[in-house]
């Protein structure tokens, strides 16, 4: 099979078409031609090493760690599903490589493709998806009438992440420039921060909930919008001393978590409020959910450009350069 892959880490390191062997399957995979994968930050994270810590491949490497496509083959043990089935999913952190023409995936980690979407649009949503139903739910547990800060609305998780706060009853302000302003504002934010002229962390407060997908500086700053007792959640800050215990990292790493990290630990605690580092897990299970609000036309797709296999380069370029409004897709088919 075709497949973009790297031969070693690197911000500029170039992506590399080479043929690879299709993976092999185990009596509960799924193995499955690729119609359509989407890009996501931690694509280019990878990439360039940065969590190596976390995450250390062997390479090459085949990139991508969400798709849709079609079931060419099933192992012994899968009932629920067979060669035809249309499917979307996120492998994997260990079995990651979705900018291919075949992926082997575990059974739980996939569900049908909504019905209402194509492949492009399915390809978008499995990573933001579970992410943000990871967040919301689980850590945050979001409720109705409570107000959140959804940082860099326009992005692709930003603006899948309006749109679910939204249909949970929260009260949503963003941060966007004005070329994202009416894309935000059609998803259903109800204040806009414009970052380029205005300070958010001057402009808000007593919010209940952050969902940081900026790291740095702005998951700083946001500690400062919180009420007492408010959650932060990151998908792009350092990961902390409770990461590394609640993933079982083991002694040293989570030691060294605990310094990196002292920084956010020591507002944690100024502010009263509770910072969580988010490492989504794949679930087929909360795909399904996610299936029905896009079949329903509660949460619809959002995507900027959509990139043919071989311009995978061309479309990590565009991705990196930060200005996306929605997703940046790949596609095989």
């Amino acid at each position: 099979m075709q497949a973009m892959v790297i031969e070693k880490y690197g911000k500029n390191v170039p992506l590399i078409q080479k043929e690879m062997p299709i993976p092999q399957i185990g009596d509960h995979d799924v193995l499955v031609e690729i119609h359509a994968a989407s890009l996501n930050p931690i694509d280019f994270k990878i990439k360039e090493g940065k969590v190596k810590l976390l995450l250390n491949y062997k390479m090459p490497l085949i990139l991508g760690n969400d798709f849709s496509g079609v079931v060419f083959k099933v192992g012994k043990q899968v009932n629920a599903y067979k060669p035809g089935d249309e499917v979307y999913g996120r492998p994997r952190k260990d079995r990651i490589g979705t900018l291919a023409e075949y992926i082997a995936v575990h059974e739980e980690d996939i569900s049908l493709k909504p019905q209402n979407l194509n492949f492009e649009e399915a390809a978008s949503i499995p990573l933001v998806g579970l992410t943000t139903y990871q967040a919301f739910y689980d850590i945050l547990n979001l409720q109705k009438g409570q107000k959140i800060l959804i940082h860099a609305g326009s992005g692709g998780v930003g603006t899948f992440a309006i749109q679910l706060a939204k249909l949970m009853g929260a009260y949503v302000a963003t941060t966007a420039s004005d070329r994202g302003y009416e894309l935000v504002q059609s998803l259903g934010a109800d204040r806009i921060i414009n970052y380029r002229k205005e300070n958010f962390e001057e402009m808000l407060s007593g919010y209940d909930a952050v969902y940081d997908t900026i790291g740095g500086e702005v998951l700083e700053k946001s500690f400062q919008v919180l009420k007492p007792n408010g959650k932060i959640v990151s998908i792009s800050g350092l990961p902390n001393a409770r990461f590394g215990r609640e993933a079982n990292l083991g002694w040293l790493k989570t030691t060294l978590l605990s310094i990196v990290s002292h920084k956010i630990t020591t507002l944690e605690k100024k502010n009263q409020a509770r910072y969580h580092f988010l490492f989504m897990k794949p679930s087929g299970v909360q795909l399904e959910r996610i299936k029905g609000y896009l079949e329903e036309g509660l949460i619809k797709p959002v995507i900027d450009k959509v990139y043919d296999f071989k311009d995978a380069g061309q479309a990590f370029q565009y991705l990196e350069g930060g200005s996306a409004k929605g997703k940046v897709i790949v596609k095989m088919k």
